[in-house]
């Protein structure tokens, strides 16, 4: 019987005699040859113990089935679209030849990606009118490539970039390899690079962007690394018994990164850091990979092999990639771990003692977080920095009315069954009596491995980080009046086997959850959207009120529009970036995002037009904002970043997800010029609105002159006065530069008094003069005022009395 050796020999050569006949335009022996290689490959799959080969495996017999498929299509076709499809086809072709060479370039099969790349470059030769466009670039690409690895040229540090390399440009708008980047502003701003740079510098050490150069990382030393930053700063519970730093190798003798083929969420432990959430976040991590069989957070860690999956280093250097601050970056680490007096690890780790996924992770996090002293987190902002899944929170209120206990746990359990999502769950504060009543943990974090309703009973199945210390109510394992036989037989338990070895595991009721614990936290995989796009912004301390109260003119705002007309949903995530630890323990800056229906332009009160979504203002670095799309919806909104007083200057990062196309653009004022007047309302000019005829004509006049070729200026004017009265102007054209034109308004308002400030946005305003009269709405209401105007052109301002 051949081994899968064979199989997998004898298939590649099969697929090399079907790329040629391919590249010969000889459709009849490719197919036949693409269909042979695809048997042979699927046999190698089944005969294969590793069952990420074996997939892998399976994926490329289905190409060779598909691109066999279409050559016998191809065969059968006739007619006047014949040549049309010909010219397709071959275009086909030539991509097909171009993947089978990105795959052995991926591989390092350095003779056969030459072999391919080549293959490919003769086959555009004996169709040229391919040559065009893109298929040109990618030819030119292909050839230069096989030239790099002929050892004809030198690599150039462009080469990275090249979609011939299958890396995508060093820094990308997307957050997630299948997510298409909607929208073709690919390329980040100066500003967006800045910002970037900026907040790359986190707890006094440099996390730089990931980018495809960091692949090629040096991991082999003369001697056992160690990093450059030092060790990472213990919490006093670990200083009171530390004893030394040490390394795997000298806790075992054949150390490992994950022992098996997926890790196991019974075997995590956390010890005396403060970080359940994040061993939360590990353990419904390795839940979902060894569920659904996808790779999730091992593949983060560096070096790792073919199949992605991490290699131990003797050499004690291991790189860790983390989504920080908007985009991924990479944290590098030694292997050194803390150990007590008593051979025992101070830091999370696996009982498999020979793995060390566990402890290498946590390493890295607490380095980001300036060291194993942790003040504690949240499992949405500690999974989205493993995943770059999208978090949100659901507080448990069950004394709100809008609280929907009943839909809430549907949507959980048809979500977590579907690998739609990572979920946890924390209580808050509880009396020492109520923990040792309950054997709950007070403000602690559980990881939530499983939701099952049999028969009416709605069950979660809970992890403790401890790996010890469980629930005593209904449905533990102490309980022996509700496990009847059948549910022990739907859910695989005995709670009589359960109740001689406590690992922390745990069955609780949903009453019991929604009595005793505060808030979900949910990560949602990237996978359910297929569209994103993302914008990197600074929002200046001096820029807006401290409290956007009463305008939000000067807030960022961005217009979001999406295309088409079926149902959909568009969910944005406002990330401020965090670079210091102390605000991390004493996060003062509660942010939100509000979102107007509309066209798309500039909002400058809070309240007018009314939200379509008010955002509740969080502490969180993270806020999410769902939009759902129904048939005959607005398209078009405006997204306004607020923040409740605001003091400091704030690095954000918007990134979107959409099912639908859609665009997402920093909303800019077209405002070249600007100027200033103060005046004041004082005695006689104190004269109120326009309700008030004897008096009003004794407001304070300001002369506005637009010095402009063009009759389409846009002008933008503001009036700020005393917060205790309600003020407004009307704005007159006197007289226009050019008299043909008919002038768009002879007196417009600013519209209804409002609390200390007012402005007006107009477009298509004629060069020439106006005149503007601000007032209070009641006469004899005295105090200063600072008129603020911009314009798309030359503009003076200056008052008339």
């Amino acid at each position: 019987m051949s081994s899968p050796s064979q199989f997998l020999e004898d298939a590649i050569e099969s697929a090399k005699r079907a790329v040629q006949f391919d590249s010969d335009g000889k459709a009849e022996p490719a197919a036949y040859f693409y269909n042979v290689a695809a048997r042979l490959l699927l046999k190698a799959a089944e005969a294969s113990e590793n069952a990420d080969k074996s997939e892998s495996l399976k994926v490329k017999a289905q190409e060779y089935e598909a691109r066999a498929q279409s050559l016998q299509e191809l065969q059968n076709q006739s007619g006047e679209d014949f040549h049309e499809d010909m010219h397709k086809q071959r275009v086909r072709q030539f991509r097909f030849l171009i993947q089978q060479a990105l795959d052995a370039d991926g591989a390092d099969l350095k003779s056969t990606a030459i072999e391919l790349y080549t293959n490919a470059i003769e086959f555009v030769t004996n169709y040229p009118d391919l040559m065009q466009n893109e298929i040109k670039d990618l030819v030119l690409q292909a050839l230069e490539r096989a030239e790099e690895l002929k050892g004809i040229k030198k690599e150039s540090p462009t080469a990275e970039t090249s979609p011939v390399r299958r890396t995508a440009p060093s820094l990308h708008r997307g957050s997630s390899a299948h997510l298409q980047v909607s929208g073709n502003k690919d390329v980040y701003t100066e500003e967006e690079k800045r910002v970037l740079f900026h907040t790359s510098r986190i707890n006094n050490i440099d996390y730089v962007p990931f980018m495809s150069i960091d692949l090629k990382e040096r991991f082999q030393y003369a001697f056992p690394f160690t990093d450059k930053n030092g060790h990472l700063a213990l919490s006093p519970k670990q200083r009171k018994d530390f004893c030394k730093w040490i390394r795997p190798e000298e806790i075992c003798s054949e150390p490992c990164i994950v022992l098996g083929q997926y890790p196991d969420y019974f075997s995590i432990k956390q010890t005396v850091v403060s970080d359940c959430s994040f061993v939360a976040s590990l353990a419904v991590s390795a839940s979902y990979e060894k569920r659904f069989g996808k790779k999730l957070v091992t593949p983060i860690i560096y070096p790792r092999d073919k199949n992605k999956k991490p290699m131990y280093n003797p050499f004690g250097k291991y790189m860790v990639k983390l989504h920080l601050n908007g985009v991924t970056r990479k944290v590098i680490i030694d292997d050194q771990l803390p150990m007590n007096r008593y051979g025992q690890l101070l830091c999370s780790y696996s009982s498999n003692k020979s793995e060390f996924w566990i402890s290498l992770l946590e390493k890295a996090y607490m380095k980001v977080m300036g060291g194993y002293d942790f003040p504690g987190s949240n499992s949405n902002i500690d999974l989205h920095a493993l995943t770059g899944w999208i978090p949100e929170r659901i507080s448990i209120r069950m004394k709100d009315a809008d609280f929907n206990r009943d839909a809430l746990f549907n949507t959980l359990e048809s979500r977590l069954s579907k690998g739609d999502v990572l979920l946890t769950v924390a209580t808050g504060i509880m009396s020492d009596s109520e923990a040792d009543r309950t054997g709950l943990v007070a403000t602690h974090a559980y990881a939530v491995m499983d939701i099952r309703s049999v028969n009416g009973v709605r069950l979660f199945k809970l992890k403790n980080p401890w790996s010890h210390l469980r629930w005593r109510g209904n449905y533990s394992e102490l309980d022996v009046r509700h496990w009847t036989p059948e549910l022990q037989n739907t859910l695989s338990y005995d709670p009589h086997s359960a109740a001689q070895f406590d690992n922390g595991v745990f069955w609780i009721d949903y009453d019991s959850i929604c009595a005793f614990f505060e808030v979900f936290y949910m990560n949602w995989n990237p996978e359910l959207f297929k569209f994103t796009y993302c914008i990197h912004q600074e929002w200046k301390a001096g820029v807006g009120p401290i409290k956007d109260i009463y305008t939000i003119g000067s807030n960022p705002q961005f217009s979001l529009s999406v295309s088409g007309e079926a149902s959909g949903a568009v969910w944005i995530l406002l990330t401020r970036h965090i670079m210091d630890i102390e605000d991390f323990k004493e996060n003062h800056e509660y942010i939100t995002l509000i979102v107007y229906k509309g066209n798309g332009k500039r909002i400058y009160y809070p309240m007018d037009p009314p939200p379509y979504i008010d955002g509740v203002r969080i502490n969180s670095p993270h806020y999410l904002c769902k939009i759902i799309l129904s048939p005959g919806m607005s398209r078009n909104y405006t997204l306004v970043v607020s923040q409740y007083e605001k003091t400091a200057t704030i690095y954000y990062t918007l990134r979107a997800f959409a099912t639908c196309p859609f665009s997402l653009n920093k909303i800019i004022d077209p405002y070249k010029f600007k100027k200033e007047v103060c005046g004041e309302w004082r005695g006689v000019t104190a004269g109120g609105c326009g309700n008030h005829q004897a008096t009003y004509r004794n407001n304070p006049r300001i002369k506005i002159e637009i010095e402009s070729n063009s009759n389409e200026n846009c002008l933008f004017v503001e009036l700020k006065g005393p917060k205790q009265y309600q003020i407004g102007f009307d704005l007159t054209i006197t007289t226009l530069a050019d008299d043909s034109v008919t002038a768009p308004f002879k007196t417009i308002s600013s519209g209804p008094y409002r609390t200390g400030i007012v402005v007006l946005d107009l477009d298509n305003v004629p060069a020439g003069s106006l005149t503007l009269t601000p007032s209070t709405y009641l006469p004899n209401q005295e105090g200063p005022f600072i008129l603020t105007v911009k314009c798309s052109n030359a503009v003076q301002v200056y008052r008339e009395k």
